[in-house]
């Protein structure tokens, strides 16, 4: 099971580090072979929400080590390029709709969380978290135990929609969708099922083979569309696409045996000149981008943008996308096959 938890009640909690005293130890089961599980505390999941305001220091800063020793998985994996490739940026560089690239807004001055807290883990590596912060704007994080301290695994994931009705309201109870036979498939089958979908040109007039279906007006429907018409839009040169699953995905069920999924993906742009030429026509990526991943000039180059999700998958697996957040994560020299 799972504790929902607000800060509300925390007068009375003594917060701790974010360092191995966190975890709380509780003795398996009369009889049960299972390790020891441990107990996060709310003091534990504070101090590490609290740990933000260091992240975005350490971007200020350009301590792209600090940066490193504070996130882990999926955004350890952009923060570690990122950092440094671009000295001076406040934090990887969110895509808007349709490849526009934003400013980045670094992880602070974020507030008002609600605690997503597992009530029984391994006390080991691997166990993780989530808040849904309300200010200045709703967005997910999902925190992640690694080398024996909590780290930011992926977040801020801006909220796209209506965050599930089991996330309203005062403390209540939730299951981790793994222990739960009605959200535990759907949850793990979330993943490829958004690979499949974006990756089926026929998706894009509503009768894809894959046979997923996102609802008219989801992100993932935008963003099928955009990838299938990008090859055409940067003729004469040659471009691909490629989608790829991105580390693990972590799941919280929903009453009626759906399952809130945090996940993500890599969507790959392999770009060259078109027959004939030595330059690229239309380049996806700003010659200062690449000159600042790759360290010079590159007529061929794949770039790597990293979607972070929060996705409601129902009983009957139609998925929703309720978080979203699309950072370029990498652009290196020479191409990386995909489609298009």
């Amino acid at each position: 099971m799972l504790r929902r938890l607000t800060t509300l009640g925390l007068g009375l909690v003594l917060l701790a580090g974010c360092g191995t005293e966190g975890l709380r130890g509780i003795p398996a089961d009369p009889g049960a072979t299972s390790p020891e599980t441990a107990e996060i505390t709310m003091a534990d999941a504070q101090a590490a929400f609290d740990s933000l305001s260091d992240l975005a220091d350490a971007w200020k800063d350009e301590d792209c080590a600090k940066v490193g020793q504070l996130t882990t998985g999926v955004e350890s994996t952009v923060g570690r390029r990122v950092c440094a490739a671009a000295p001076g940026s406040p934090g990887p560089r969110t895509i808007g709709s349709h490849g526009r690239f934003q400013s980045a807004r670094g992880p602070r001055g974020w507030g008002d969380p609600e605690f997503l807290l597992p009530a029984r883990q391994d006390g080991g590596d691997g166990a993780w978290f989530a808040v849904l912060a309300a200010k200045p704007r709703p967005a997910y994080f999902v925190f992640v135990r690694a080398d024996g301290r909590w780290r930011l695994g992926a977040g801020p994931i801006p909220v796209v929609g209506k965050a599930p009705t089991a996330m309203d309201g005062v403390e209540g109870e939730v299951t981790d969708a793994a222990a739960d036979p009605g959200a535990a498939v759907g949850a793990r089958l979330a993943p490829t099922r958004h690979v499949a979908f974006l990756t089926d040109p026929a998706g894009v007039a509503g009768k894809g083979v894959s046979g997923v279906r996102f609802a008219s007006g989801d992100p993932m429907r935008g963003l099928l569309t955009e990838l299938v018409g990008a090859p055409g839009r940067a003729r004469p040169d040659h471009l691909s696409t490629d989608v790829r699953i991105e580390g693990p995905a972590r799941a919280l069920a929903l009453p009626g045996g759906g399952s809130l999924v945090f996940h993500a993906l890599r969507v790959v742009f392999s770009q060259r000149p078109g027959s004939g030429r030595s330059s690229l026509v239309h380049p996806r990526y700003r010659a200062a981008d690449v000159r600042a991943f790759t360290g010079g000039t590159s007529a061929t180059v794949t770039g790597s943008e990293v979607l972070m999700l929060a996705t409601e998958v129902s009983e009957d697996n139609t998925m929703t996308t309720v978080g979203l957040r699309r950072v370029l994560a990498d652009i290196g020299e020479g191409t990386d096959g995909g489609s298009g």
